[in-house]
């Protein structure tokens, strides 16, 4: 039976939580907000023998740093240590010079793999390859012709290339029930699948612009 026992609120300082704001990815040293504890209780956890444990929980309101953002962000820490927050934390990227569409479905397979929502972010991921090859005008059959067809109109590494047909097939597997080229798609494979993806659109779309701006600033 889980134990429960909630703790009345003590004056003091509630932990600092580091983290990357889900508001404006900054990273930074989140504190509480003024005047308000946090909520803390005790919880039966199993330990390594399955025998539960009481455990310290604490929850709470935090604030980000960053005093342009000043976004609110709900935390639940495990022995003072951080388990969840809400919104959730997100994996960084750098949208510059990132079509709008692009954009959008590369935010919606970060926010899906921060929920959770692991099939879904693939979904996405794979979405961002089919969007990437519009923009190209990489056209085929299907999307492992486009990508083939994709070398054709942009300069990029032939591992990036791989990589992109990589995630082709773990978004098969995510939309198709008897696909079964990965065993599962969890949290490693979202997250490696959006790595992947925000190479393949540096090499395509930021690289270029990072010496374009270089260049720029040379003597004439």
């Amino acid at each position: 039976m889980t134990i429960h026992k909630l703790i009345d609120p003590q004056p003091g300082n509630p932990t600092v939580v580091n983290l990357r704001c889900p508001h404006c990815r900054h990273q930074g040293a989140f504190n509480a907000v003024k005047n308000c504890n946090d909520v803390a209780w005790i919880e039966g956890v199993k330990n390594q023998g399955g025998k539960l444990a009481p455990t310290g929980f604490s929850a709470g309101a935090r604030v980000c740093p960053n005093n342009e953002c000043r976004g609110l962000v709900q935390v639940v820490l495990r022995n003072g240590h951080l388990i969840e927050s809400y919104p959730p934390e997100t994996i960084d990227f750098d949208s510059t010079d990132l079509p709008p569409n692009i954009l959008d479905s590369l935010e919606e397979a970060i926010k899906s793999h921060a929920a959770g929502c692991y099939k879904a972010s693939a979904l996405m991921v794979r979405r961002v390859l089919e969007e990437l090859c519009d923009d190209k005008q990489a056209n085929g059959g299907d999307l492992k012709q486009r990508l083939a067809k994709l070398s054709q109109s942009v300069v990029v590494p032939k591992e990036l290339l791989d990589a992109a047909d990589e995630l082709r097939l773990l978004g098969n597997d995510a939309a198709h029930v008897k696909a079964n080229n990965y065993n599962a798609i969890g949290l490693d494979e979202s997250a490696l699948a959006i790595e992947l993806a925000k190479e393949l659109l540096k090499a395509v779309y930021q690289y270029t612009s990072l010496v374009s701006k270089l260049k720029a600033l040379k003597k004439p």
